[in-house]
């Protein structure tokens, strides 16, 4: 029989709970940059731990001068990325000092009239909608100012934040028996072998499926700096490098990293003519790009993603298409690790499954 004593006992439970999530939810709120460096440690974990191995099994380091010394890379490879964009930063940083906000909109208005004309020539009627725009009075170019000191802030949190990222790798990369030991005394008995089973899996899926993101970002680099300089564009290895990072995105980042290297191309060439020098040579920087993306979507990228995921192209396509549609860009980058996650932990606990078995034959 229920009493009122019952009900209120209940009630009391359902305020609790309420209370105590959102007390969480505001307590990770307020923590989310230390839960961002930990997952970005996890993820320089899964990539270091097979160069620790290396370091271990071939060259017979100890544990711990093997940790150093996989940091050491990392350490080597963020350092050389900084010193080779210092000089093209310095350069810009110099520049913009220099420039003034009328020369900046006078260039750009600049470059509206030759559209104009240009579209105008081919009997497009866009005079009229370009002006009702009116972007170039609508855009202040004071903000030069504020934004390098932005960028100077940026830069210090990114310190702090990078070195707090790399004591975190360290020791999850030396004491990682000691978390594992640990992890065991909270695991049930019953499911022990089977949650063991798929952690060692995804740790060694995931670590390929990150050291092969890398080498397709490396790629698409290289690929990148080589089309920008066939045209000469200045500060090619900037805009290479911005444009490769953007295909972190699935689908997408292809398509914002060709308009982000179509305007720079265009800005890059201020002052020449629109129809001899500035329309040429964008498109055919477009091109390039559309080239290196055949080449990545074709090649490289199915070979390097289906081999260290242990997954068809085709699935791979599916699941980020799903997960787009589901929860948006963030869904389309998470989508890959998050999935081969699902495949081992279904493989271990339901492997009578037809439809796990079939997805999960290769892992």
């Amino acid at each position: 029989m229920i009493t009122s004593k019952i009900i209120g006992n209940g009630i009391l439970r359902a305020i609790g709970f309420i209370v105590l999530a959102t007390i969480s939810i505001y307590f990770i709120y307020l923590i989310q940059s230390v839960i961002v460096y930990l997952v970005v440690a996890l993820i320089l974990t899964l990539i270091g731990n097979p160069i620790l191995d290396f370091f271990k099994r071939r060259l017979k380091f100890k544990h711990t001068l093997a940790t150093i010394a996989t940091l050491s890379i990392f350490i080597l490879f963020i350092a050389g990325f900084v010193l080779m964009f210092i000089p093209l930063i310095s350069a810009q940083g110099q520049n913009l000092s220099l420039l003034k906000s009328a020369e900046i909109e006078e260039n750009l208005t600049e470059l509206s009239d030759q559209a104009i004309t240009f579209l105008e020539s081919h009997n497009i009627d866009s005079e009229e909608m370009l002006k009702e725009a009116n972007v170039t009075s609508k855009l202040n170019f004071n903000f030069i100012p504020n934004f390098l000191n932005s960028v100077l802030g940026t830069i210090g949190s990114f310190g702090m934040g990078l070195a707090s990222v790399l004591f975190i790798t360290f020791f999850f990369l030396k004491d990682r028996l000691l978390f594992i030991v640990g992890a065991k005394k909270l695991i049930p008995d019953a499911n022990e072998e089977q949650i063991l089973n798929s952690v060692h899996k995804i740790n060694h899926l995931l670590s390929r499926y990150f050291i092969g993101l890398l080498l397709q970002l490396s790629i698409l680099f290289v690929l990148y700096t080589i089309v920008l300089s066939i045209f000469g564009i200045p500060n090619l290895v900037i805009i290479a490098f911005l444009c490769a990072v953007l295909n972190i995105i699935p689908y997408i980042g292809p398509l914002i990293a060709s308009i982000l290297a179509a305007v720079l191309t265009m800005l890059s060439n201020l002052g020449s003519d629109f129809q001899t020098e500035i329309l040429p040579t964008t498109i055919y920087v477009l091109i390039g790009f559309w080239i290196v993306q055949v080449i990545d979507n074709n090649l490289s990228t199915p070979i390097i993603f289906s081999k260290s995921v242990s997954s068809h192209p085709l699935e791979i396509f599916l699941v980020i298409l799903i997960a787009g549609f589901l929860s948006g860009i963030l869904g389309m980058i998470i989508a890959v690790p998050l999935y081969t996650i699902m495949k081992v932990i279904g493989k271990e606990f339901f492997p009578e499954n037809k439809v796990i078995q079939l997805l999960t034959k290769n892992i």
